[in-house]
């Protein structure tokens, strides 16, 4: 399984970028998928992008379709895709820790 260094932490990813495990995500690995995303600064909006996507995973087990994370930040679709230029899939959801998604996020 290959590895990213990054603040002088060590994260196990797949093949795509993601953590291997959710449990293992901080705040530097936030950082880290910024540069990787092209994302110039993280503000209040993607934390919280983050937060709902983090708390649905732990609740549901997987990560919310995207009209469930548009209604709960009261985001419209396209602006999360200016957050997130690779899409609330790639981008936000390895930004907070969760597995790649299968289905339609």
């Amino acid at each position: 399984m290959p590895t990213v260094e990054f603040e002088g932490n060590t994260y196990n990813v797949d093949e795509d970028g993601f953590i291997d495990d959710f449990t293992n995500w901080n705040e530097p690995w936030m950082r880290h998928v910024k540069t990787t995303e092209g994302i110039e600064e993280l503000t209040d909006e993607h934390f919280k992008v983050v937060e709902v996507l983090q708390a649905y995973y732990k609740k549901n087990g997987i990560a919310p379709m995207v009209r469930i994370l548009s209604k709960v930040t009261g985001y419209k679709l396209k602006y999360i895709y200016e957050l997130f230029p690779s899409g609330p899939g790639k981008g936000a959801c390895k930004m907070a820790g969760l597995p790649k998604p299968t289905g339609c996020v």
